[in-house]
């Protein structure tokens, strides 16, 4: 399986707010995880092209993660552009 236990704990570790593996609920970690599942879909779709399903639930991942910044932006902008900065992730 590509996304193990340790993965999830060391991504909401890393990104979370109060950088313990236990915080799940804040908008950074779960905009690093739906980050981390979208690169993942998006090289398997390189290699099955026709693979519609996975096509689809990567563009329902897009959008949880699209909204989620968008909350984000609005709430505190100083966390947003740190959290883009930091995944890569351009709008």
């Amino acid at each position: 399986m590509y996304l193990t236990l340790e993965k999830k704990q060391e991504l909401f570790a890393q990104y979370g707010q109060a950088k313990k593996t236990t915080d799940t609920g804040s908008p950074e970690a779960q905009i690093a995880l739906f980050t981390y599942r979208i690169n993942h879909l998006t090289e398997h779709l390189k290699t099955h092209k026709k693979d519609y399903d996975t096509r689809l639930g990567l563009l329902k991942l897009v959008g949880k993660r699209r909204r989620l910044l968008d909350y984000l932006q609005k709430v505190d902008i100083e966390r947003y552009r740190a959290i883009i900065g930091e995944l890569n992730i351009r709008k």
